[in-house]
């Protein structure tokens, strides 16, 4: 798929998400506005960002060496929209509402545009800090006796937090699943070559 094509459908699916009903269906639920909305809107970014500009680009790609600028970027997001007093306040405020998605976008093209040159290493370190994150905050949600936001019943809390759980396990296995193949595939083809 053509990077025009990508930014095009980035573009389309940010559109459709923010329609109102759209966006007030994914509200409704913790789990889907955490588990749903978060994901559609980072995809929807990180697709567009294969429209920006050469030029621009290149001068993130000094600032963000290794993607670990961007990285850092992504983790502390997720990190502070993670906090359930911030989905509370995205409810009740449009103003907050708006940094919430803002920040899902920079999110987004952040990812997009440091996976790749973060490579292995950095990858692991991310994920290995990102996905206990999620594990830990996902028990804490399931474990405790009240709720942690007022926008939504406990049931609702403790289905997000298994998914959580589930979400950090799922993500942590497919990426060594990736990592294994990989590595297995460039032995193939380095002993080919000899």
């Amino acid at each position: 798929m053509s990077k025009s094509t990508q930014a095009i459908l980035g573009l389309g699916l940010l559109i459709v998400l923010t329609i109102p009903a759209i966006r007030h269906s994914m509200e409704a639920s913790m789990w889907r506005h955490m588990l749903l909305q978060f994901p559609l809107w980072i995809s929807a970014a990180a697709l567009l960002a294969a429209g920006l500009p050469a030029p621009l680009r290149t001068a993130i790609a000094r600032w963000n060496r290794y993607g670990i600028s961007g990285l850092c970027v992504v983790a502390v997001t997720l990190a502070v929209l993670m906090i359930p007093r911030v989905l509370d306040q995205a409810l009740l405020h449009l103003t907050i509402e708006f940094a919430k998605l803002a920040a899902l976008v920079l999110t987004g093209i952040a990812l997009r545009l440091s996976w790749q040159p973060a490579g292995l290493i950095v990858q692991f370190f991310f994920l290995g800090n990102m996905l206990p994150m999620m594990g830990v905050i996902g028990w804490l949600y399931t474990e405790s006796p009240q709720r942690l936001c007022n926008a939504y019943l406990l049931d609702d809390q403790i289905q997000l937090g298994n998914w959580l759980i589930g979400v950090a396990i799922a993500v942590a296995v497919m990426w060594l699943t990736w990592v294994a193949w990989w590595v297995t595939n460039q032995e193939i083809r380095q002993t080919s070559r000899h």
